[in-house]
């Protein structure tokens, strides 16, 4: 209950444009899977894409599910996973990249909401979206 409380607090505060900007400029190499999004010759072709800034907008909305579905985020995640696995092939190390670029999000627009407790409950929460986003990978073996 507590990780709940937690995580729904700053969630209004969260953009997931920015965790999606912050993945692909700090993390080049994440590109590759968005190709069919054009081409990013430099930072200012990434802010100002269209197609990233909805794909933002798809992970902040796949992350709401997670958050009114923490009893079972891994059931949230199955076919998305299998999704990212299987179809688009995403590393998913991926997940983990994204991850702490949420958080550093969070400590971006609410630096003094996040209190080390915050953090902390945000990182367990993740953590739980990261294995579920993976889940389908451990399956293929």
């Amino acid at each position: 209950k507590k990780v709940q409380i937690g995580v729904r607090a700053p969630w209004k505060g969260i953009f997931g444009k920015a965790a999606i900007l912050k993945v692909l400029i700090v993390y080049p190499w994440t590109q590759r899977h968005f190709g069919t999004f054009g081409e990013f010759p430099n930072d200012d072709t990434i802010i100002g894409n269209a197609k990233v800034i909805a794909h933002g907008k798809v992970v902040l909305r796949s992350l709401d599910k997670a958050v009114k579905n923490m009893d079972n985020i891994m059931g949230v995640y199955t076919s998305l996973s299998r999704y990212h696995c299987e179809v688009l092939r995403v590393d998913p190390e991926n997940f983990r990249l994204l991850a702490d670029c949420i958080i550093v999000s969070i400590g971006s627009k609410n630096s003094s909401d996040l209190t080390p407790h915050v953090q902390a409950t945000w990182h367990k929460f993740l953590s739980a979206v990261v294995e579920a986003m993976g889940s389908q990978y451990s399956n293929r073996a």
